[in-house]
């Protein structure tokens, strides 16, 4: 048994886990008896009072009875994918499934701790939605174009290329354009909720922008050894962007993340993120049509970003993929043998269907890919959204150095235009051991690299 096995049964986090492994080892040693280990660990994790004063299990207990929280076994099923995940991202998802709404869960390979539910985590629920499993900004999403310029032109046309980002679209928190674009999104019904309807302008003005965090835009080379569509195989230029609804899906999140929490007081401090709000109530009912909204304004969003840029050069569209995640979905799925109604919020998750298409992307000097969704039904036909974070912003501003990650880049093949010292290469895991991790979730139908990238300039609060 190792921690993830601890975390499964309900042992919190911390002094509990340590006393936990400290008498395996112990067990092991003094009865040899690995075919008992798991029955003798669940005896002291269900009942902890009566094993106080047990020479081998009194400690484990002892932490256990410490815990703020009450332990009990996860009544959702769940399984990861990868290793070596965050222990307090699993507990994080362990908790989440001991909600009484939870009906499965899954966590994918980019795993890590996020609010309630973990970035890279998935989970299903009976009719109810959480806002924060959702996310801050819903429907964050992804785009790729592949255009009809010659690849060599990524370094002859260099500024030319340059300027067309940065001339049509913004960066930083707040970010607008003095004169707003327009879209069909804004015809739709802002009333939906009293949040969309007052932030109508706002979502105005900074339609067509990008954002803060580790929402970006670059050109890269784009190589598909098969065809996909009417695109022969071969190598291009594409335009890939990452970004989502901005400020007015971050007060969306906001506003009913607090509702929720005020409707379930009882919620321990450890789960008071999770709570939610019951598709038939009206608060409920209001946020998913505000969640619904978002995601139109998310794509077109990316619609004006990808527009613009293409017709500033001149250029033709030759392939066009696009998918967001930290949303939620009512789907079917087949639960311990039985098909039912469920509603699947992916916070940093790809929807991953049987034949559905999607992008996942690494960091800003290593590749993403284009995939194609195997459908499997344990991680409710998720996969990864990226490569996932292994270091915190705070972490990486005191401990990396730009002339380091400048080296880097340039042995890379990568201009960087913009961005902060935490979005750095060395703050992600590894695309690769994350694309191995996930062979049964996605196939790989082309590859992205990197070569001109744009984010927010450094010094700005992430917005992701």
């Amino acid at each position: 048994m190792q921690t993830s096995d601890l975390i499964r049964l309900g042992v919190p986090h911390g002094e509990a886990i340590r006393r936990g492994i400290d008498f395996i080892t112990r067990y092991i040693l003094k009865t040899e008896d690995r075919a008992g280990l798991r029955a003798a660990v669940e005896a002291v994790v269900a009942n902890p009072a009566a094993h106080q004063d047990d020479p081998l299990a009194g400690e484990f207990a002892k932490a256990i009875l410490r815990s703020p929280r009450p332990v009990v076994p996860n009544k959702a099923p769940w399984r990861q994918w990868g290793a070596n995940l965050e222990p307090e991202a699993l507990n994080q998802m362990a908790r989440a499934c001991q909600l009484p709404v939870s009906v499965a869960g899954a966590l994918m390979p980019d795993a890590h701790v996020g609010y309630g539910l973990p970035i890279g985590g998935v989970l299903a629920t009976d009719r109810v939605v959480i806002p924060y499993a959702v996310g801050v900004d819903i429907a964050c999403r992804m785009k790729m174009t592949v255009l009809d310029l010659p690849v060599r032109d990524i370094d002859k046309k260099r500024e030319r290329l340059i300027r067309a980002i940065e001339s049509e679209t913004r960066f930083g928190v707040g970010a607008r354009f003095e004169e707003p674009r327009d879209h069909p999104v804004l015809a739709e019904d802002w009333s939906v909720s009293p949040i969309t309807q007052a932030h109508r302008q706002r979502a105005r003005a900074q339609l067509g922008t990008s954002g803060s965090g580790n929402h970006f835009v670059e050109f890269g080379t784009f190589t598909n050894p098969e065809p996909i569509g009417s695109l022969p195989p071969g190598q291009y230029v594409a335009l890939l962007s990452h970004s989502g609804s901005r400020g007015t899906g971050a007060s969306v999140c906001e506003h009913y993340s607090r509702l929720a929490m005020a409707r379930h007081p009882e919620l321990p401090k450890e789960l008071a993120h999770l709570a939610w709000l019951g598709l038939d109530d009206p608060d409920g009912a209001e946020y998913w049509a505000a969640m619904q909204l978002m995601g139109l304004y998310a794509a077109a969003n990316h619609q004006l970003i990808h527009q613009h840029i293409t017709r500033h050069l001149g250029l033709e569209v030759l392939l066009d993929v696009e998918n967001h995640h930290n949303f939620a979905w009512i789907e079917r799925h087949v639960v311990q043998g039985v098909e039912r109604e469920v509603v699947v919020h992916r916070k940093g998750a790809t929807p991953a269907g049987v034949g559905i298409m999607g992008i996942i992307p690494g960091s800003m000097s290593s590749p993403g890919y284009l995939v194609r969704g195997l459908g499997n039904p344990e991680s409710l036909r998720s996969a990864s959204h990226g490569a996932g974070r292994v270091m915190s912003r705070t972490k990486a501003l005191k401990s990396l150095e730009w002339d380091r990650v400048r080296r880097q880049l340039r042995d890379a093949g990568v201009h960087l235009i913009s961005a902060g010292l935490d979005e750095a290469p060395a703050v992600y895991k590894d695309i690769e051991q994350v694309m191995a991790a996930q062979s049964d979730l996605v196939e790989v139908l082309g590859k992205f690299e990197p070569r001109l990238v744009k984010m927010a300039p450094e010094g700005e609060k992430a917005e992701d």
